[in-house]
């Protein structure tokens, strides 16, 4: 062999393989990313109900894969909309935009929906309601990351019973995102933003019946009676249905529905996800997802455990059976991906939206403070302190989402000065009773908060669509849509702390209670697809989760 012909032979041997080898390292992607969100989860939901679980949901996510024990959100408010958001923009409403479930539009002066969208219509119903985009929201997601990235041969499925569960997460680019019409419809729908027909297997799915066949009695998954880990049956902290005097085991649901919105009372019960179960593991089929080597993504949203939530309660025998049934369904859905994807090649991650406080009815009767703000008076009071000090009627536009929003033709009209009036207003506000702090856009615009409340609020304030004078409730104090069953919205951990798993194709074993973020979740994924990360993403990677 001459010198010449050794030394290409050699250098062959040598940098071929390592280029190669370091090439599958950057690009070696799973064939699918499962991003699912539990509504209304709170973390203590996985430490409460661990020893119920079976091997193959929670437990198998929390002993094969990473778990992220002290997850927060890092932005106020803590709603539906800007969680799923935050959760794949890898922001927080200060720059996606999404500041609310609904708000007060300044520039259409009317209440605007996060996933509305006028100018689509539905499809698979004839609903005027039904009309969704994720037109409002203002950044990328990483779902829309990975589409660009593939040139849209990376596909994106959004699933939820929820339109803006399915909707936010899927992002501008999705290929289609699917969302449960109730009352009497009974069936998954999309809008024309995606399409103008229902592809073949949603449409065999509707017709199949598996919704109906969620009519049945929903009884505790094992014996009542060793549901030690929730408070008792009969209580005076919880909603129940219409057509049953006590909200107790067990329901009825075929008798029940005709007085609870027909299809309706199923999203209501732990069996809406179930069915959302069933549609994830047809659509994975009916899409091929994961089915060649370009990383498609699904999505997915349990919105039964919020709607169970606000109607029973944190506490209750129906929140911790919700659980245990979603702890067989997600190991239905492992099994499947297990089998139709491969194991070891799909990445899953599962988080929440936000938590949920304590019945605050519950809390007084065991001695914790809490109670509920009364929003009409509220509002009655400030607009009648600010005519009588400013002599001057309509300077206030809306009070809504715990903000409030100024008439600027009126303030321009009058010559009156927005930085004094904010200031007015939010010295007299923090004497209200149940308020326990206050902000004006002067101060969230003008000053960079570090830490604390504060902080939460500016990262939850959008300029453009946010209010001008932003206000805390005291804790455990809720703006009541009931006196009964839980809710949301605060920057307090009860709501702020919520899980993070990650498991599956290029996830460490482990766990942490370093704090991590809602937002590091996007940026995370993003770096172990290698693609950019969303357009607007503020989070970081989380790279002591990631091989």
């Amino acid at each position: 062999m001459t010198k010449k012909v050794f030394l290409i032979v050699f250098l062959w041997v040598m940098f071929i393989p390592c280029n190669a080898q370091d090439t599958h390292a950057i690009n070696n992607s799973p064939k699918l990313v499962v991003g699912i969100v539990v509504d209304q989860m709170r973390y203590d939901y996985l430490t409460r109900f661990y020893n119920r679980f079976g091997e193959g949901g929670f437990k198998r996510m929390i002993i094969e894969g990473y778990n992220c024990k002290n997850n927060h959100f890092d932005y106020v408010p803590t709603y539906t909309g800007p969680g799923h958001t935050s959760v794949y923009t890898g922001t927080t409403p200060k720059n996606h935009g999404v500041i609310s479930n609904n708000w007060y539009d300044k520039f259409s002066k009317k209440m605007v929906y996060c996933a509305s969208d006028p100018s689509v219509k539905a499809v698979g119903s004839d609903s005027e309601l039904e009309k969704m985009s994720p037109h409002r929201m203002k950044t990328t997601t990483v779902s829309d990351q990975n589409r660009l990235h593939t040139q849209l041969r990376g596909k994106t499925i959004g699933i939820a019973i929820k339109d803006r569960g399915a909707i936010l997460p899927a992002g501008h680019t999705a290929n289609g995102a699917y969302w449960f019409a109730g009352k009497e419809e009974g069936k998954w729908i999309t809008s024309t933003y995606y399409r103008e027909e229902l592809p073949e297997w949603v449409k065999n799915f509707n017709e199949s019946g598996k919704a109906k066949s969620y009519f049945k009695v929903w009884n505790t998954l094992y014996d009542i009676n060793t549901y030690k880990e929730s408070g008792a049956d009969q209580n005076q902290f919880e909603g129940g249905y219409k057509g049953k005097e006590t909200a107790t085991f067990p329901y009825d649901l075929a008798k029940l529905k005709d007085q609870n919105s027909g299809y309706d009372i199923i999203k209501s019960s732990a069996y809406g996800n179930s069915l959302t179960t069933d549609f994830a593991i047809e659509a994975i089929k009916g899409e091929q997802l994961g089915s060649d080597d370009i990383t498609d993504f699904l999505t997915v949203s349990f919105s039964s455990t919020d709607y169970v939530g606000h109607n029973f309660g944190v506490n209750s025998k129906e929140i911790q059976d919700t659980y245990l049934r979603l702890d067989q369904d997600l190991e239905r859905l492992f099994a499947a991906l297990d089998k139709k994807v491969g194991k070891g090649t799909y990445t899953v991650f599962l988080t929440a939206d936000h938590g949920a406080v304590h019945v605050p009815l519950y809390l007084q009767s065991v001695k914790i403070p809490s109670g509920y703000f009364d929003s009409k008076g509220f509002q009655e009071n400030v607009k009648a302190f600010v005519k009588e000090s400013f002599k001057v009627d309509g300077l206030i536009e809306d009070i809504s989402n715990n903000q409030i929003f100024f008439n600027y033709a009126a303030l321009k009209k009058n010559a009156i000065n927005a930085e004094k009036l904010e200031k007015s207003i939010a010295h007299f506000v923090l004497q209200e009773n149940q308020i326990d702090k206050v902000f004006t856009r002067a101060q969230l615009q003008s000053t960079e908060y570090t830490s604390g409340i504060a902080e939460l609020i500016q990262k939850g304030f959008n300029q453009k669509r946010s209010g001008d004078v932003v206000m805390v409730l005291d804790p455990a104090t809720i703006i009541p849509y009931s006196k009964t069953g839980s809710t949301h919205g605060s920057g307090l951990a009860y709501d702020t702390h919520a899980p993070l798993l990650f498991f599956g194709h290029g996830i460490k074993k482990g766990s942490t209670t370093k704090k991590t973020f809602i937002t590091d979740i996007a940026p995370t994924v993003s770096a172990l697809l290698g693609i950019t990360f969303p357009n607007g993403a503020t989070g970081d990677v989380l790279s002591f989760v990631l091989e």
